[in-house]
């Protein structure tokens, strides 16, 4: 009974110790971005040695993995699926517009690190990528539908976490502002 109890005890330390790594590392690649972030910033953060983050996580590409992996977990991108029921096209792109751009707002300082840093760093791209993607294609599918080339591109413009960036922060637009301005240029640009 005593060694059951002590395998168990060892295994919720261990799980802790994992946990606040993953943790810090969120917490840096939040501020400093993915690209700036090292091993020595995220064990000093988290409180372990160096080794002992190596042990839960032997190489970056596995923490970058468990980091991601946290941030979907505590707040998924939208899901596309509930969007394809919408009949009418202005809702539809209203509605998702709308979740993606709430997404955006709750996630703003990491997803400016993690697009920033995708640019030039290619582990970052890498998970931003294989993360992100699915969601992308998913939203690209359901919010395209039945658009033209102009409008396809348009709807481009509006997924892009940069535009809604300058839409909100640089030029001021609240939520729903931002999202009807993306809806009324891409109804203007044309759908088939």
């Amino acid at each position: 009974m005593a060694r059951t109890y002590t395998l168990k005890k060892r295994a919720e330390q261990q799980a802790a110790t994992r946990r606040r790594i993953v943790e810090a590392a969120v917490d840096l690649h939040s501020t400093v971005g993915p690209a700036a972030t090292s091993i020595s910033m995220v064990a000093e953060r988290a409180g372990v040695q160096r080794h002992t983050l190596y042990a839960h996580f032997p190489d970056e590409r596995g923490l970058f993995m468990a980091c991601s992996g946290l941030v979907f977990e505590r707040d998924p991108m939208p899901d596309a699926s509930a969007w394809h029921g919408i009949n009418d096209h202005r809702r539809r792109l209203e509605a998702g517009l709308g979740a993606i751009y709430a997404w955006y707002e709750r996630n703003a300082s990491l997803m400016a690190c993690v697009m920033r840093d995708a640019e030039h760093h290619a582990l970052t791209r890498e998970i931003n990528e294989l993360r992100s993607g699915p969601y992308l294609a998913a939203w690209r599918e359901a919010l395209g539908a039945g658009l033209g080339a102009g409008g396809r591109a348009m709807l481009e413009l509006a997924l892009s976490f940069f535009t809604w960036r300058t839409l909100t922060q640089d030029g001021g637009l609240d939520r729903a502002a931002a999202v009807q301005a993306m809806v009324r240029a891409i109804d203007c640009a044309g759908r088939s």
